[in-house]
């Protein structure tokens, strides 16, 4: 977990789940441009300020189609049930089978949530975000912060 939130995402979503009784999907706002790379959700009505209902879920449309800007970013608690469900997904994108397809299946049985987290998330799927990481861990880690923070002011920025 980060400095942001005394509970770290998964805990934050586990606890939505338990309190809900329903599987939950991490998601955050991502331009519209990078829909492509993301599966998007669609949501109901806010049950609070971070938590809605799943209503849909597509896997990395197009911009100008894609139904909302909601992207999923990777963490799921999800129902055992998602095994059966994938079981019976045919290869999508990719020729893969899809956990977005499993999720969109279980939406006709089981009620799923959306819920954005009070954690800072890196993109480590990119070389930016995985180094963003790094250096972030770096810094806060008690074993290495005062020395890479040392480090870091003996490097040269932007020369």
């Amino acid at each position: 977990h980060t400095a942001l939130s005394a509970r770290g995402a998964l805990g934050q979503m586990v606890d939505v789940a338990q309190r809900h009784d329903a599987g939950v999907l991490c998601v955050e706002d991502v331009p519209r441009a990078q829909t492509a790379s993301y599966g998007i959700a669609s949501v109901g009505a806010a049950l609070d300020a971070r938590t809605s209902p799943l209503t849909a879920i597509v896997e990395k449309p197009q911009p100008a189609v894609a139904p909302s800007t909601l992207g999923v970013i990777g963490r799921y608690v999800l129902p055992a049930q998602i095994f059966a469900a994938l079981e019976n997904v045919k290869p999508g994108a990719g020729g893969e089978i899809q956990l977005t397809d499993g999720i969109a299946a279980l939406l006709n049985s089981m009620r799923m949530l959306t819920h954005r987290v009070d954690a800072k998330r890196y993109d480590c799927g990119s070389k930016l975000g995985y180094l963003q990481a790094t250096v972030a861990l770096g810094l806060e880690h008690p074993e290495t912060h005062a020395a890479f923070a040392a480090y870091l002011k003996t490097l040269n920025m932007g020369q």
